[in-house]
């Protein structure tokens, strides 16, 4: 790794952010912290003028145009040349044209999620198995083999999750381990760390996640309000919910459908993920009912934790998001729903009205001789601010894991596209340690079994609390 000598990571190119929403907004301040760029060398390419104040206030050229399939190679590819970056912080833009793009002119990438080009994600005429977030990570896979392995790196889907989260399973395998008083050696390969998971009993992993901040202004009618992109979660929202599913699933859901091809690693509901409820706990919350969003890490890490025998997976863990989201963003969802997921037309995200509140979140590993182990960020919204402008609580937890992934990208500059769980988790975890508040690790006798006897009777499976069948909420 190289440096200048105030510790900035060295970088000769040019970075062209695509995008500058809350996440763009809140990353510029952390990229020109922690890398040597000036912003003669930096471009920001957004659809609208919401971030030109932010980008110019750093002395940034900002540019609105919106991209399309007919010009985002004029637009973009001809801003770079080899050993520039692309990060792409947008929406509506096909991250997989993006990458090939980039790889064709020799510059690295980065983006926080993998998206389709606008309209992919409720696109009628495309089955629901196409519009799943399984489909996506698949043609990422073609991709990179038709790209090869040491094309110029393209890290996929690192946020807060996608992304950071992946870098807390592998710390929390590591600290049940210590737990147990099991040997607590990182593995060194997939493989590794799939037969730790294994060896460890691990049964579920939910990213739980509970968003407590608070504005003081209300949500209106008509109105979406959230903490980070709107636009973003509402297209992740109507997808079809998803999880990775488990080997020791024994109840398999009645709307539920495989895929038929691939590794068969996920399954989906015939439902949106933002009408899908789910049974989790965090420390500072307790039990709540959090939502059943898909997420690449959905399926990325039930995939990367999978023990094969042959052909056959004796071992997977079931995976999914289980996430409340701000007060204001859950009214905001009921009201989505209630329109037939039909969006408002009014946008609000919550940033300087933000008045008190922690976004918790972590990652929910149970199945293990102690039961359930949560291990995360505790972010709240005034150490927030005062660690980094232009964000909030719950901004920062992905803010923080991109500079750190385009760190990672320019230390690492022909790995290919990869997915998060490929990357140096202590590298990750230790870029983004003082952005994060609280990092805390808890046991817990929680099971979504708790306290059901107590409400009317329900067909549980008593003998193995671990079933998703349990977690669900009907």
């Amino acid at each position: 790794m190289k440096t200048v000598t105030d510790g900035k990571v060295a970088f000769a190119g040019r970075i062209v952010m695509l995008g500058c929403g809350s996440i763009g907004q809140g990353v510029l301040a952390l990229l020109f912290k922690h890398i040597d760029i000036t912003p003669d060398r930096m471009t920001v390419i957004a659809a609208d003028e919401t971030g030109s104040e932010v980008a110019r206030s750093y002395s940034v050229t900002f540019e609105q145009v919106t991209l399309t399939q007919e010009n985002y190679r004029k637009v973009v590819g001809g801003r770079l040349q080899p050993g520039d970056f692309l990060l792409n912080l947008s929406v509506d833009v096909s991250s997989l044209a993006l990458i090939e793009m980039a790889a064709e002119k020799g510059a690295l990438y980065l983006d926080t999620c993998i998206e389709p080009w606008l309209g992919g994600y409720v696109d009628m005429h495309l089955s629901l198995a196409d519009r799943s977030n399984y489909g996506l990570w698949l043609k990422s896979k073609e991709l990179r083999g038709k790209l090869g392995s040491d094309a110029p790196t393209a890290v996929v889907t690192h946020g807060a999750n996608p992304g950071l989260v992946s870098h807390f399973v592998k710390q929390a395998l590591i600290n049940i381990a210590r737990g147990l008083g099991r040997d607590d050696t990182p593995p060194s390969n997939r493989a590794g760390w799939a037969k730790l998971a294994q060896s460890l009993g691990i049964k579920v992993i939910h990213i739980a996640e509970r968003d407590t901040q608070v504005a003081n202004i209300p949500k209106a009618v008509g109105e979406f309000v959230n903490t980070w992109s709107i636009d973003g979660f509402v297209g992740e929202g109507l997808q079809p919910a998803e999880l990775g599913w488990g080997t020791h699933e024994r109840h398999f859901p009645g709307d539920g459908r495989r895929h038929n091809y691939g590794p068969g690693s996920a399954i989906y509901l015939m439902r949106p993920g933002c009408s899908q409820r789910v049974r989790t706990w965090t420390p500072l919350e307790g039990p709540f009912h959090g939502f059943l969003i898909t997420h690449g890490e959905s399926i990325s890490l039930a995939s990367y934790l999978t023990v094969e025998e042959g052909s056959e997976a004796v071992y997977r863990p079931t995976v999914h998001y289980a996430y409340h989201p701000a007060d204001d963003a859950v009214l905001s969802l009921h009201e989505l729903n209630g329109k037939n997921g039909i969006a408002q037309t009014r946008r609000r995200l919550m940033m300087d009205e933000i008045v008190s509140g922690v976004d918790e979140l972590g990652v929910l590993l149970c199945g293990h001789d102690k039961g359930a182990y949560w291990y995360g960020s505790q972010l709240s919204i005034e150490e927030a601010r005062n660690v980094a402008p232009h964000n909030n609580a719950t901004s920062l937890q992905v803010t923080s894991p991109v500079m750190a992934g385009v760190i990672w990208a320019i230390e690492n500059p022909k790995r290919g596209i990869t997915d998060p769980e490929e990357m140096d988790f202590q590298r990750i975890l230790d870029l983004c340690g003082p952005y994060l508040g609280p990092v805390v690790g808890k046991y817990s006798d929680w099971t979504p079994l708790t306290g059901r006897e107590r409400l009317f009777p329900e067909d549980l499976d008593r003998e193995d609390p671990w079933q998703f069948k349990n977690f669900r909420v009907l």
